[in-house]
Protein backbone atom coordinates (compact mmCIF):
# COMPACT_ATOMS: atom_id res chain seq x y z
CA UNK A 1 0.00 0.00 0.00
CA UNK A 2 1.31 3.44 -0.96
CA UNK A 3 0.77 6.37 1.44
CA UNK A 4 0.31 9.83 -0.07
CA UNK A 5 0.33 12.82 2.28
CA UNK A 6 0.17 15.88 0.02
CA UNK A 7 -2.51 16.32 -2.64
CA UNK A 8 -0.39 18.91 -4.45
CA UNK A 9 2.49 16.51 -5.19
CA UNK A 10 1.06 13.27 -6.58
CA UNK A 11 2.80 10.68 -8.75
CA UNK A 12 0.96 9.68 -11.94
CA UNK A 13 0.39 6.10 -10.67
CA UNK A 14 -1.44 7.49 -7.65
CA UNK A 15 -4.12 9.26 -9.68
CA UNK A 16 -7.35 7.76 -10.98
CA UNK A 17 -8.22 5.78 -7.84
CA UNK A 18 -11.66 4.90 -6.50
CA UNK A 19 -11.61 6.20 -2.94
CA UNK A 20 -13.59 5.98 0.28
CA UNK A 21 -13.37 9.23 2.28
CA UNK A 22 -13.57 9.58 6.06
CA UNK A 23 -11.59 9.40 9.29
CA UNK A 24 -11.83 5.58 9.54
CA UNK A 25 -11.08 5.49 13.26
CA UNK A 26 -11.42 1.83 14.17
CA UNK A 27 -12.07 0.73 10.56
CA UNK A 28 -15.43 -0.67 11.69
CA UNK A 29 -18.15 -2.44 9.69
CA UNK A 30 -19.56 0.85 8.41
CA UNK A 31 -16.12 1.91 7.19
CA UNK A 32 -15.63 -1.48 5.56
CA UNK A 33 -18.92 -1.16 3.68
CA UNK A 34 -17.85 2.23 2.31
CA UNK A 35 -14.53 0.72 1.17
CA UNK A 36 -16.39 -2.17 -0.48
CA UNK A 37 -18.55 0.29 -2.41
CA UNK A 38 -15.42 2.09 -3.61
CA UNK A 39 -14.04 -1.27 -4.79
CA UNK A 40 -17.27 -2.05 -6.66
CA UNK A 41 -17.68 1.43 -8.18
CA UNK A 42 -14.50 1.22 -10.27
CA UNK A 43 -13.09 -2.32 -10.15
CA UNK A 44 -10.30 -1.51 -12.62
CA UNK A 45 -9.07 1.50 -10.62
CA UNK A 46 -6.69 1.35 -7.64
CA UNK A 47 -8.68 1.04 -4.40
CA UNK A 48 -8.00 3.96 -2.09
CA UNK A 49 -8.94 5.58 1.19
CA UNK A 50 -8.69 9.30 1.93
CA UNK A 51 -8.26 10.29 5.54
CA UNK A 52 -6.63 13.09 7.48
CA UNK A 53 -3.77 13.42 9.95
CA UNK A 54 -3.94 14.78 12.53
CA UNK A 55 -7.58 13.85 13.00
CA UNK A 56 -9.61 17.07 12.49
CA UNK A 57 -11.00 16.74 16.02
CA UNK A 58 -7.44 16.72 17.39
CA UNK A 59 -6.55 19.70 15.21
CA UNK A 60 -9.44 21.89 16.35
CA UNK A 61 -9.48 20.72 20.00
CA UNK A 62 -5.92 19.68 20.93
CA UNK A 63 -6.70 19.77 24.68
CA UNK A 64 -9.66 17.38 24.40
CA UNK A 65 -9.57 13.99 26.09
CA UNK A 66 -8.02 11.19 23.99
CA UNK A 67 -10.67 9.63 21.74
CA UNK A 68 -8.92 7.67 19.01
CA UNK A 69 -9.59 3.95 18.72
CA UNK A 70 -6.34 3.31 16.89
CA UNK A 71 -3.08 5.00 16.00
CA UNK A 72 -2.38 6.08 12.40
CA UNK A 73 0.01 3.12 12.06
CA UNK A 74 -2.59 0.60 13.27
CA UNK A 75 -5.19 2.12 10.93
CA UNK A 76 -2.83 1.85 7.96
CA UNK A 77 -2.12 -1.78 8.83
CA UNK A 78 -5.83 -2.60 9.00
CA UNK A 79 -6.57 -0.84 5.70
CA UNK A 80 -3.72 -2.70 4.03
CA UNK A 81 -5.25 -6.00 5.16
CA UNK A 82 -8.54 -4.93 3.51
CA UNK A 83 -6.81 -4.57 0.14
CA UNK A 84 -6.46 -0.78 0.05
CA UNK A 85 -3.72 0.15 -2.42
CA UNK A 86 -3.58 3.93 -1.97
CA UNK A 87 -3.89 5.64 1.42
CA UNK A 88 -4.29 9.38 0.92
CA UNK A 89 -3.43 10.38 4.49
CA UNK A 90 -3.61 14.12 3.88
CA UNK A 91 -1.91 16.62 6.15
CA UNK A 92 -4.73 18.40 7.96
CA UNK A 93 -3.65 22.00 8.48
CA UNK A 94 -4.94 25.56 8.24
CA UNK A 95 -4.80 25.56 4.45
CA UNK A 96 -6.75 22.32 4.02
CA UNK A 97 -9.27 23.10 6.75
CA UNK A 98 -9.91 26.53 5.21
CA UNK A 99 -11.01 25.20 1.80
CA UNK A 100 -14.67 25.71 0.93
CA UNK A 101 -16.61 22.59 -0.10
CA UNK A 102 -16.23 23.48 -3.77
CA UNK A 103 -12.51 24.19 -3.39
CA UNK A 104 -12.03 20.83 -1.68
CA UNK A 105 -13.88 19.04 -4.48
CA UNK A 106 -12.05 20.87 -7.24
CA UNK A 107 -8.55 21.38 -5.82
CA UNK A 108 -8.14 18.18 -3.81
CA UNK A 109 -10.36 15.51 -5.37
CA UNK A 110 -10.44 16.49 -9.03
CA UNK A 111 -7.24 18.41 -9.80
CA UNK A 112 -4.92 17.41 -6.96
CA UNK A 113 -5.52 13.66 -6.70
CA UNK A 114 -7.38 13.12 -9.97
CA UNK A 115 -9.77 10.62 -8.38
CA UNK A 116 -12.12 8.65 -10.59
CA UNK A 117 -14.77 7.97 -7.95
CA UNK A 118 -15.39 8.76 -4.28
CA UNK A 119 -17.65 7.09 -1.73
CA UNK A 120 -18.83 8.84 1.45
CA UNK A 121 -21.22 7.97 4.26
CA UNK A 122 -24.66 9.54 4.46
CA UNK A 123 -23.50 11.68 7.41
CA UNK A 124 -20.35 12.96 5.66
CA UNK A 125 -19.52 16.67 6.02
CA UNK A 126 -16.62 18.43 4.34
CA UNK A 127 -15.12 21.83 3.66
CA UNK A 128 -14.69 24.85 5.89
CA UNK A 129 -17.03 24.71 8.88
CA UNK A 130 -18.19 21.23 7.80
CA UNK A 131 -20.59 23.06 5.51
CA UNK A 132 -20.61 20.60 2.59
CA UNK A 133 -23.08 17.69 2.39
CA UNK A 134 -22.96 14.43 0.40
CA UNK A 135 -25.45 15.95 -2.02
CA UNK A 136 -23.14 18.92 -2.53
CA UNK A 137 -20.33 16.47 -3.30
CA UNK A 138 -22.49 14.76 -5.94
CA UNK A 139 -23.15 18.12 -7.56
CA UNK A 140 -19.45 18.98 -7.59
CA UNK A 141 -18.66 15.52 -8.96
CA UNK A 142 -20.93 16.17 -11.94
CA UNK A 143 -19.24 19.53 -12.42
CA UNK A 144 -15.61 18.42 -12.10
CA UNK A 145 -15.75 14.92 -13.55
CA UNK A 146 -15.64 12.35 -10.74
CA UNK A 147 -18.28 9.88 -9.63
CA UNK A 148 -19.87 9.98 -6.18
CA UNK A 149 -21.65 7.24 -4.20
CA UNK A 150 -23.41 7.93 -0.88
CA UNK A 151 -23.25 4.90 1.42
CA UNK A 152 -26.16 4.27 3.83
CA UNK A 153 -25.37 4.13 7.54
CA UNK A 154 -25.06 0.64 9.01
CA UNK A 155 -26.92 -0.45 12.16
CA UNK A 156 -26.18 -2.93 14.95
CA UNK A 157 -28.79 -3.77 17.62
CA UNK A 158 -30.97 -0.85 16.46
CA UNK A 159 -28.05 1.59 16.75
CA UNK A 160 -25.91 3.11 14.02
CA UNK A 161 -22.47 1.53 13.80
CA UNK A 162 -20.07 4.35 14.60
CA UNK A 163 -16.78 5.07 16.31
CA UNK A 164 -18.80 6.83 19.03
CA UNK A 165 -20.86 3.70 19.72
CA UNK A 166 -17.69 1.58 19.82
CA UNK A 167 -16.07 3.95 22.30
CA UNK A 168 -19.15 3.69 24.50
CA UNK A 169 -19.04 -0.12 24.43
CA UNK A 170 -15.35 -0.12 25.39
CA UNK A 171 -15.88 2.42 28.16
CA UNK A 172 -18.60 0.20 29.62
CA UNK A 173 -16.47 -2.96 29.54
CA UNK A 174 -18.28 -4.54 26.58
CA UNK A 175 -15.45 -5.56 24.21
CA UNK A 176 -17.60 -8.19 22.48
CA UNK A 177 -20.17 -5.56 21.50
CA UNK A 178 -17.33 -3.38 20.23
CA UNK A 179 -15.97 -6.34 18.25
CA UNK A 180 -19.41 -6.97 16.71
CA UNK A 181 -19.38 -3.42 15.31
CA UNK A 182 -15.72 -3.57 14.32
CA UNK A 183 -15.85 -7.10 12.81
CA UNK A 184 -12.60 -7.74 14.67
CA UNK A 185 -11.35 -7.56 18.26
CA UNK A 186 -10.53 -4.06 19.38
CA UNK A 187 -6.73 -3.98 19.40
CA UNK A 188 -4.16 -1.75 21.01
CA UNK A 189 -0.94 -1.73 19.03
CA UNK A 190 2.40 -0.32 20.08
CA UNK A 191 5.94 -0.82 21.23
CA UNK A 192 6.77 -2.66 24.44
CA UNK A 193 8.29 -0.16 26.86
CA UNK A 194 10.18 -0.47 30.12
CA UNK A 195 8.17 -0.71 33.32
CA UNK A 196 8.83 -1.03 37.04
CA UNK A 197 9.09 -4.85 36.77
CA UNK A 198 6.65 -5.39 39.62
CA UNK A 199 4.90 -8.08 37.60
CA UNK A 200 8.14 -10.00 37.25
CA UNK A 201 8.68 -9.82 41.01
CA UNK A 202 5.17 -11.24 41.55
CA UNK A 203 5.70 -14.09 39.08
CA UNK A 204 3.68 -12.44 36.31
CA UNK A 205 6.12 -10.63 33.97
CA UNK A 206 4.23 -8.22 31.75
CA UNK A 207 4.79 -6.43 28.46
CA UNK A 208 3.97 -2.77 29.08
CA UNK A 209 2.48 -0.50 26.42
CA UNK A 210 1.44 3.14 26.43
CA UNK A 211 -2.15 4.08 25.60
CA UNK A 212 -1.36 7.80 25.27
CA UNK A 213 -3.56 9.42 22.65
CA UNK A 214 -6.04 6.54 22.58
CA UNK A 215 -9.53 6.27 24.00
CA UNK A 216 -9.11 4.31 27.26
CA UNK A 217 -11.35 1.24 27.57
CA UNK A 218 -12.80 0.42 30.99
CA UNK A 219 -9.99 0.02 33.49
CA UNK A 220 -9.59 -3.52 34.71
CA UNK A 221 -8.44 -6.97 33.70
CA UNK A 222 -9.09 -8.55 30.29
CA UNK A 223 -8.65 -11.86 28.52
CA UNK A 224 -6.58 -10.96 25.46
CA UNK A 225 -5.21 -12.28 22.20
CA UNK A 226 -1.63 -11.12 21.63
CA UNK A 227 0.19 -10.84 18.32
CA UNK A 228 3.92 -10.16 18.53
CA UNK A 229 4.44 -8.42 15.21
CA UNK A 230 8.22 -8.45 14.91
CA UNK A 231 11.40 -9.81 16.44
CA UNK A 232 12.44 -13.38 17.25
CA UNK A 233 9.22 -14.12 19.18
CA UNK A 234 6.82 -13.06 16.41
CA UNK A 235 3.60 -15.05 16.59
CA UNK A 236 0.20 -15.29 18.26
CA UNK A 237 -0.40 -15.95 21.94
CA UNK A 238 -3.05 -15.91 24.67
CA UNK A 239 -2.82 -13.79 27.78
CA UNK A 240 -4.38 -11.62 30.47
CA UNK A 241 -3.92 -7.86 30.55
CA UNK A 242 -4.43 -5.08 33.05
CA UNK A 243 -5.66 -1.74 31.73
CA UNK A 244 -5.38 1.20 34.08
CA UNK A 245 -3.31 2.99 36.71
CA UNK A 246 -2.34 0.12 39.08
CA UNK A 247 -4.13 1.32 42.25
CA UNK A 248 -2.31 -1.31 44.29
CA UNK A 249 0.90 0.64 43.67
CA UNK A 250 -0.56 4.18 43.68
CA UNK A 251 -0.07 4.69 39.96
CA UNK A 252 -1.54 7.69 38.17
CA UNK A 253 -0.73 7.20 34.48
CA UNK A 254 -2.80 4.61 32.59
CA UNK A 255 -1.13 1.95 30.49
CA UNK A 256 -1.64 -1.62 29.32
CA UNK A 257 0.27 -4.46 30.99
CA UNK A 258 -0.02 -7.88 29.32
CA UNK A 259 0.98 -11.22 30.81
CA UNK A 260 1.47 -13.71 27.99
CA UNK A 261 0.72 -17.31 28.94
CA UNK A 262 3.47 -19.92 28.64
CA UNK A 263 5.95 -17.39 27.24
CA UNK A 264 9.60 -16.77 27.98
CA UNK A 265 11.65 -14.13 26.22
CA UNK A 266 12.57 -10.46 25.94
CA UNK A 267 9.97 -8.30 24.18
CA UNK A 268 11.39 -4.84 24.86
CA UNK A 269 11.29 -2.71 21.72
CA UNK A 270 9.07 -5.12 19.78
CA UNK A 271 5.60 -4.20 18.56
CA UNK A 272 2.56 -5.92 20.04
CA UNK A 273 -1.07 -5.95 18.97
CA UNK A 274 -3.29 -6.80 21.95
CA UNK A 275 -6.92 -7.73 21.22
CA UNK A 276 -9.46 -7.25 24.03
CA UNK A 277 -11.69 -10.34 24.14
CA UNK A 278 -13.47 -10.29 27.52
CA UNK A 279 -13.64 -7.93 30.50
CA UNK A 280 -12.98 -9.98 33.63
CA UNK A 281 -13.17 -7.47 36.47
CA UNK A 282 -12.51 -3.81 37.36
CA UNK A 283 -9.31 -2.50 38.90
CA UNK A 284 -9.13 -2.91 42.65
CA UNK A 285 -6.79 -2.53 45.59
CA UNK A 286 -5.99 -5.62 47.67
CA UNK A 287 -5.04 -6.21 51.28
CA UNK A 288 -1.46 -7.21 50.55
CA UNK A 289 0.50 -8.91 47.78
CA UNK A 290 -0.67 -12.41 48.69
CA UNK A 291 -4.29 -11.47 47.97
CA UNK A 292 -3.22 -9.78 44.72
CA UNK A 293 -1.32 -12.87 43.54
CA UNK A 294 -4.27 -15.11 44.40
CA UNK A 295 -6.58 -12.91 42.33
CA UNK A 296 -4.12 -12.82 39.43
CA UNK A 297 -4.03 -16.62 39.42
CA UNK A 298 -7.83 -16.65 39.26
CA UNK A 299 -7.84 -14.03 36.49
CA UNK A 300 -5.42 -16.07 34.37
CA UNK A 301 -7.42 -19.26 34.88
CA UNK A 302 -10.60 -17.48 33.78
CA UNK A 303 -8.86 -15.92 30.78
CA UNK A 304 -7.50 -19.30 29.67
CA UNK A 305 -11.01 -20.75 29.85
CA UNK A 306 -12.50 -17.93 27.78
CA UNK A 307 -9.74 -17.87 25.18
CA UNK A 308 -9.92 -21.60 24.65
CA UNK A 309 -13.38 -20.94 23.16
CA UNK A 310 -12.58 -17.66 21.37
Amino acid sequence: MRIIRDYQFVEPQDRGASVAIGNFDGVHRGHQSVIDLARQAAPDAPLGVMTFEPHPREYFAPEAQPFRLMSPEARASRLDKLGVKRLYQLNFNAALSGLTPEEFARDVIAEGLGLAHVVVGADFCFGKGRSGSPQDLQRFGDQYGFGVTIAPLMEYSDHTVSSTAIRAALSEGRPRDAAAMLSHWHRIEGEVIGGEQRGRELGFPTANMSIDGLHPPAFGVYAVLVDVLDGPHAGSYHGAASMGVRPMFDGDHPNLETFIFDFSGDLYGTTLSVGLVAYLRPEMKFDGLEALIEQMDADCAKAREILAKA
